[in-house]
């Protein structure tokens, strides 16, 4: 792979190519991508989607909007230090080209902005509430009506791959989806391949997958054009990583490790004497003692702590890429940056302690509980009524059903496999609010 390539400002549906040297700096084409995601209806509902406990009213714990900003956040720096590495290693990207630094940093920027964007409500339980539907619930009956990968696509229902679609999926008069740069997108397919064979190798990019069988061909599109380099054969799809897709992963592994570490303390799940013993192992070679011992409150220490922990990772991240820049480049790097930390073993210490105080405490559990029967009964009732239309056979109630459905979503689908993953994808969009309310709707319950 080569960074000219990789650059690629190309957008779907362009006839050539897009030239950095003859963009406007003041609309450069990444930060377009940027724009266009921050106003979409699919990002402002993660302001209501969960990260850490879902349904919360705290209101100093992180939805996935706030999560999103903040990855966003971390992965501009995170992509403006490699690009400053990268444009001295390779004078010619901006004396020739015209690339800057600053490129890398809105690319990554935009990609991490995104990177939750296809993530259903209720977290990464309300995607195998979606997954079981199919595999185990009434979803069975549809099985023998599809193909092997399409099957697959939905019994290990994928946010990464529903939030390509978000990006590119084309409806009438909207063609392209938001329209992002390649360059975007494929710093955003942390997961470049279809959803069988499953993971076929310990390859970080083949722990999950990053396209449903509806978006195959304008994936194969998009990494093709960029110079990804194909990792799969026969009939199987598959590429290694876009260089920057490191990075975003690695924003987010930061964010999730340290903020929803914090979003526990605040919220009395770690305590905080505990919780110090551990951000401290991060920061000892950058802590202000003198300074850290005049804050008073909790909020505020851990709050200095969180910013300095923050601080040395994404030095760190910037240092593995860097130094294993040409093993990404070729292909060679099947690991996650975060793997080569020489933090490592603090962050899996924290990870380890919000898994069991934080991710699995009773109350996230009882609301994943709930989560699960809103989002089921959901997927029963509107696929019912949506199959029922189109073989000419739909009850009154399904009409009703059906007129719940926004107007973008009253699309004509010809097969199975698509109609079921309409339905996935309006239920995926929704906020964990709207979910609730529906749920209470159909259910007969909804109150005034």
């Amino acid at each position: 792979m080569n960074w000219e390539q990789l650059l690629s400002l190309k957008r779907q549906g362009d006839k050539g190519k897009r030239l950095r040297v003859e963009q406007d700096d003041t609309r450069l084409g990444f930060e377009v991508d940027y724009d266009r995601i921050i106003f979409s209806s699919a990002f402002r509902s993660l302001q209501d989607k969960t990260q850490v406990i879902p349904l919360s009213k705290t209101d100093f714990v992180h939805t996935r909007l706030t999560h999103s900003l903040e990855v966003s956040v971390v992965g501009r720096s995170l992509g403006r230090l490699v690009g400053k590495k990268i444009i001295e290693k390779y004078p010619y990207l901006k004396e020739v080209h015209g690339y800057h630094m600053n490129d890398f940093g809105a690319i990554v920027a935009a990609a991490s902005l995104a990177h939750d964007i296809g993530n259903p409500p209720f977290g990464h339980s309300g995607e195998k509430a979606i997954g079981e539907y199919f595999s185990i619930g009434n979803g069975k009956q549809y099985k023998d009506q599809m193909s092997e990968k399409e099957w697959q696509d939905l019994i290990d229902f994928e946010g990464n791959a529903n939030g390509f679609s978000v990006l590119t999926a084309s409806r009438p008069g909207i063609e392209g989806g938001l329209r992002i740069s390649y360059a975007t997108l494929g710093a955003f397919m942390k997961y470049p391949k279809e959803s069988l064979p499953k993971k076929p190798t310990k390859n970080i990019a083949d722990k999950k997958y990053g396209f449903f069988q509806t978006d195959k061909s304008f994936f194969q599109e998009v990494a093709s054009d960029m110079g990804l380099i194909p990792n799969k054969s026969g009939n199987d799809v598959g590429f290694e990583r876009h260089p920057l897709a490191y990075l975003v992963e690695a924003a987010d592994d930061i964010c999730y490790t340290i903020i929803d570490f914090e979003d526990g303390i605040n919220l009395g799940l770690v305590s905080e004497d505990f919780a110090l013993e551990y951000l401290i192992k991060l920061v000892k070679d950058s802590i202000d003692t003198s300074k850290y011992k005049t804050l008073e409150t909790k909020e505020d220490r851990i709050s200095y702590l969180r910013a300095l922990a923050i601080g040395s990772l994404i030095n760190d991240a910037v240092k593995v890429f860097i130094d294993n820049e040409e093993a990404i480049l070729n292909g060679n790097f099947p690991y996650a940056l975060t793997d080569k930390s020489k933090y490592k073993v603090q962050m899996d210490d924290i990870i380890k302690i919000s898994v069991n105080n934080i991710y699995q405490s009773r109350e996230v559990i009882e609301k994943e509980i709930v989560g699960y029967q809103i989002i089921q009964t959901l997927l029963d009732k509107f696929i019912t009524a949506y199959n029922n239309k189109f073989n000419g056979n739909a009850s009154n109630y399904d009409s009703l059903i059906l007129k719940l459905l926004p107007e973008k979503h009253h699309l004509e689908k010809e097969n199975v496999y698509e109609r079921l993953l309409h339905i996935c994808h309006f239920i995926s969009l929704l906020t964990d609010g709207n979910a609730l309310e529906l749920y209470e709707t159909i259910n007969g319950r909804k109150k005034d």
